[in-house]
């Protein structure tokens, strides 16, 4: 698939059911025809990860996610050796077995050696997802690898990547990524949808809920989005909202209703409650309507 142009992109990313906007489009256009991975921040379940699975559903290629956590290891994300069938070729075999065990066969390839994997035919499309969560050891890490696709295996030598994977990495801002790293990419800062674009995305995905129930559904999490939660609703939660109200057939979004479903909207208790109270105050409820 080539995209040789902003609609291209645009329309590539619709038909997979994303809706897209300027600055995205603009930015995964860039990012592809300069061969940077693309940096995309903002606020849980605005849409950060879909864009790589979109990507690899696009491009007909297997998408490798890197889920980045505290005390992430390299070895974690890069290779190991396989101890065990190492040992077992050793009790097995004879002297000269010691060089062939580190070899191809006895390497467990992690998800950042299977995306530079010169055996492939192919790009791959890399998620390292969460990139905030990892620690400035790693992320001093990543700053190498994807400079020149490519590193060095003590027992094998030099890997290189043959095919470039398309890297996309994701933050939600838990802590500040270092410039090094960003200076690498192409920035894209994605935030909660307008609500006609994020209007769209329910109508996309949820195509069975009537229209007046998903714009019910739309303007009341625009409008928790300016409360004071824990943890605001993402357009994430606001698919699977709408879902769970199709299911319910549900025609009129009306506060008992809401109250039953806040379980799918909202993971926390704190956030649950204070939004039970505001649904009971007749002026909030209104303003929401």
């Amino acid at each position: 698939m080539r995209l040789d142009s902003l609609e291209d992109v645009t329309k590539t990313l619709h038909d997979q059911g994303y809706v897209s906007d300027p600055s995205l489009s603009m930015s995964l256009f860039l990012a592809l025809k300069m061969q940077r991975p693309l940096f995309l921040e903002g606020a849980p379940g605005v849409g950060k990860t879909e864009v790589a699975r979109v990507l690899s559903k696009a491009f007909q290629t297997e998408l490798i996610r890197l889920q980045c956590y505290e005390g992430l290891d390299v070895h974690h994300a890069l290779y190991e050796w396989n101890y065990q069938r190492q040992l077992l070729r050793l009790q097995a075999g004879q002297k000269e077995d010691l060089g062939e065990i580190y070899s191809d066969e006895y390497l467990l390839k992690r998800p950042l050696l299977q995306a530079i994997d010169p055996k492939r035919d192919k790009s791959a499309v890399l998620l390292i997802d969460e990139i905030d969560r990892a620690d400035d050891e790693f992320e001093s890490f990543l700053l190498e690898l994807l400079a020149d696709f490519q590193v060095t295996i003590p027992e094998l030598g030099t890997i290189e990547a043959v095919h470039r994977p398309i890297v996309v990495l994701t933050s939600n801002r838990t802590r500040e990524i270092h410039d090094a790293l960003k200076r690498r990419c192409i920035y894209c800062w994605i935030d909660y949808p307008s609500f006609d674009k994020e209007l769209s995305i329910v109508s996309m995905k949820v195509p069975g809920l009537s229209e007046h129930v998903q714009r019910q559904v739309v303007a009341l999490i625009q409008k928790l989005r300016h409360e004071d939660l824990l943890k605001p609703p993402g357009v994430a939660e606001t698919l699977d909202w709408a879902e769970a109200l199709m299911h319910l057939g549900v025609a009129e979004l009306e506060a008992p209703k809401i109250q039953q479903t806040l379980g799918v909207l909202l993971k926390n208790q704190e956030d649950i409650s204070v939004v039970e109270a505001l649904i009971e105050d007749p002026l909030w409820a209104a303003k929401a309507g």
